[in-house]
């Protein structure tokens, strides 16, 4: 069930993209998902508190990835919060994301331990 979803933890969400697959997306000038969120029908997102946990589950070890930082409020009722890990709400949005909603795109190189570094502004912005 969706639910609507306020405060200020959720001005910017996340998403972990491949840098092969973002610069499709800047070729077509939307980005239509991966191949999970086209199977699953919607955009996956994370906020700030869940992006390195998805890193971890979802991307352990990949390398060239991008983190895609995009401004909540720029995607209106397309964007559906909704319970997954442990009833913890998610945002995805039922449609493209429009690349003007996308604030900043910064890389998320591996550390020599493995795990993905993450830009200071993800890991407070919550």
């Amino acid at each position: 069930m969706a639910t609507e979803h306020t405060g200020s933890d959720t001005s910017s969400i996340f998403k972990i993209v491949p840098a092969a697959l973002w610069q499709e997306a800047e070729r077509d000038g939307v980005f239509r998902g991966s191949e999970v969120d086209l199977r699953d029908g919607f955009i996956h997102f994370s906020t700030a508190a869940q992006a390195e946990e998805t890193a971890a589950k979802h991307f352990a070890g990949q390398d060239n990835l991008l983190l895609i930082a995009i401004d909540a409020a720029r995607l209106g009722a397309a964007l559906k919060w909704e319970p997954s890990r442990g009833g913890a709400l998610f945002p995805h949005l039922y449609g493209d994301l429009a690349l003007s909603a996308v604030t900043a795109v910064d890389s998320l190189p591996l550390s020599p331990d493995g795990r993905h570094r993450f830009p200071p502004r993800s890991a407070s912005t919550d």
